[in-house]
């Protein structure tokens, strides 16, 4: 009886833990529709239990998708500051990312347009898992890369000055393990002006990022359709989780 009473305490114990653990992650997106999102309705909606974007050829090129700028779906619910995100996507052509800590411009003829953080992701082979800051500092670091980001100097020509620091795995490697037009897993961590990448378990890059007049705290969550060929891409899976 003793045993069987042991036995009965541990399970439940157990799966209070695990409702916990399921707790403390709050899902941005209901699989069904758009609710608490916002995006050009041309360029976005739901399909196949996925946020999808999709651009069509271009009537004047059909080489280039119809959009005349990038753009973006923004998370119209909250900000993020200190956070665990993790979710899947999928690529079909072109270029797209996961904005983030990011601040609204006007927007443009195609839709939203977002200046901040990025967690990139392609078709091609050389950008997934970068940290790009999109209409700001450019590249923060490329994939595999630890780097710290120092405020421009008298040398830096009004640019950051981006030191690597280290190595967080090879580039050839973590590209190797990302399948091409299928679901990929992405996790960003965000702590105080700590950032991190991962794709699919890899972690891609490791910033600290010490310009502190450049260097945001919080802001808007969002994903991305770039300029370039037609293109559909697709997030489902969205988990956030607030660091303390």
């Amino acid at each position: 009886m003793k045993r069987i009473s042991l036995l009965l305490t541990v399970s439940a114990l157990t799966l209070g833990f695990s409702s916990l653990q399921a707790e403390e992650g709050k899902s941005l997106f209901n699989g069904k529709d758009l609710s608490g999102w916002e995006g050009n309705p041309k360029l976005w909606s739901v399909e196949d239990g996925a946020i999808t974007g999709k651009t069509q050829p271009s009537a004047e090129d059909p080489t280039k998708g119809d959009v005349k700028h990038n753009t973006f779906i923004i998370w119209k619910d909250g900000t993020v500051g200190d956070f665990e995100l993790t979710l899947k996507y999928r690529i079909v052509a072109g270029n797209s990312g996961i904005q983030y800590r990011s601040k609204e411009l006007p927007a443009g003829e195609s839709g939203a347009i977002l200046s901040g953080y990025q967690a990139d992701f392609e078709a091609g082979t050389k950008y997934s898992g970068i940290l790009y800051e999109e209409k700001g500092r450019g590249i923060l670091a490329l994939r595999g890369q630890q780097t710290v980001i120092k405020p421009a100097n008298d040398t830096s020509k009004g640019k950051p000055v981006v030191e690597e620091a280290g190595s967080v795995g090879d580039s050839d490697e973590i590209q190797a393990s990302i399948k091409s037009e299928e679901w990929n897993d992405y996790k960003v961590i965000a702590k105080g002006n700590h950032l991190q990448h991962f794709i699919n378990g890899h972690k891609t890059v490791d910033v600290t990022d010490e310009d502190s007049a450049n260097a945001a705290k919080e802001g808007i969550l969002g994903f991305q359709i770039h300029t370039g060929p037609p293109m559909v891409v697709q997030f489902k899976d969205i988990i956030l989780k607030e660091l303390k």
